[in-house]
């Protein structure tokens, strides 16, 4: 599929844009990358676009991940067997995603849009063990939820860190700070996991990646700014929440109608 010249521009503002978003209230912000694409870029393919998105996200999520590894925010051994264990959720994931039919899995992602909204209306600050350690008593815990979380998110096409966080917390008992940089390991991998898988079957644009990774740089460090800026983080996230709660509903709409529904 050739884009035209325009669509590589809103390409760019988008990763801008998901940057923006990523770097002001947090993690949540990238699973606006694939409706992005397909209704403000106009990428027809809805597995191109999830192909597209997923190596965006991989991206974003790195430059993240080093941010918070100067930090010393992340529990390597933890966040490693996690990250492993879901990779292989991850490649099966988008496998079944690419052999699904693209509007309704878009119709399914608007649905994960909503729950994503609504757990991000529910966090709370958590306290935990910040010196937690990989150990027999919790390695069987990540070896299962980082198998799911890769599962649900290569199927996606997402980072999936509003399940990765929690799911790292549930399996360690880790602080929340620990866990959001430690998610980064797991939602790099799976993505680029899954954006390899899509890549196999030729549904990975590479120049729209590159000016979606490249915009998005751009906004993650204005996003930081403002966030530095801004008081009442809080009402930011709710904002968010509704803003996805409104392109949920608007590709609810627009695959519905594909569908028949």
């Amino acid at each position: 599929m050739i884009l035209e010249p325009i669509q590589y521009l809103l390409g760019a503002f988008s990763g801008a844009l998901v940057g923006f978003v990523l770097g002001l209230v947090g993690g949540g912000g990238s699973i606006l990358a694939v409706p992005l694409m397909v209704y403000l870029v106009g990428v027809r393919s809805p597995h191109l676009a999830i192909g597209t998105s997923a190596l965006a996200v991989a991206a974003n999520a790195a430059l993240g991940l080093s941010t918070h590894a100067r930090h010393g925010n992340v529990k390597w051994r933890c966040s490693l067997v996690f990250a492993a264990c879901g990779i292989g959720g991850a490649l099966i994931g988008s496998t079944l995603g690419k052999a699904f039919d693209g509007q309704k899995l878009l119709f399914l992602f608007a649905l994960v849009m909503i729950a994503v909204g609504i757990l991000m209306l529910r966090r709370r600050g958590h306290t935990g063990d910040p010196d937690v350690r990989l150990g027999r008593e919790n390695a069987r815990k990540l070896v299962v939820y980082g198998l799911g979380t890769g599962l649900f998110s290569g199927f996606f096409g997402i980072g999936g860190g509003f399940l990765i966080v929690p799911g790292l917390i549930a399996a360690t008992g880790m602080p929340m700070l620990y866990a959001v940089g430690s998610s980064l390991v797991a939602v790099t991998a799976f993505g680029l996991t899954t954006a390899a898988n899509y890549a196999l079957s030729g549904l990975v644009d590479w120049i729209l990646a590159f000016v979606f990774i490249a915009g998005g740089f751009l906004g993650s460090y204005f996003g930081s700014r403002a966030a530095r800026r801004l008081s009442g983080a809080g009402h930011l996230t709710t904002v968010f929440a509704a803003l996805i709660f409104v392109v949920a509903a608007y590709m609810l709409w627009k695959s519905g109608s594909s569908i028949g529904l």
